[in-house]
């Protein structure tokens, strides 16, 4: 499953998000990639198989929430 996050008005650095993003998802995933410009950003995320797709959402959604920019994202999923 692919996911690309995207952060518009980020009061945080985006590598703090990209850091703690993969270490909540540990082996379940990986950041692939990311950019940014006009006060926006994304993070590709790509999740692993076995994970389910509403969990590995909601992990994601956590991470967002404890550095307090869940407010900032969008979430686009694909299978």
């Amino acid at each position: 499953m692919f996911v690309e996050i995207v952060l518009a008005g980020l009061p945080v650095d985006r590598d703090e998000v990209e850091e703690a993003l993969e270490a909540a998802l540990g082996p379940d995933g990986e950041i692939t990639g990311a950019g940014g410009g006009m006060g926006r950003c994304h993070l590709d995320v790509e999740i692993e198989a076995p994970l389910d797709p509403g969990l590995a959402v909601e992990r994601l959604r956590a991470v967002l929430a404890d550095l307090g920019v869940e407010a900032c994202a969008t979430f686009n999923v694909s299978a």
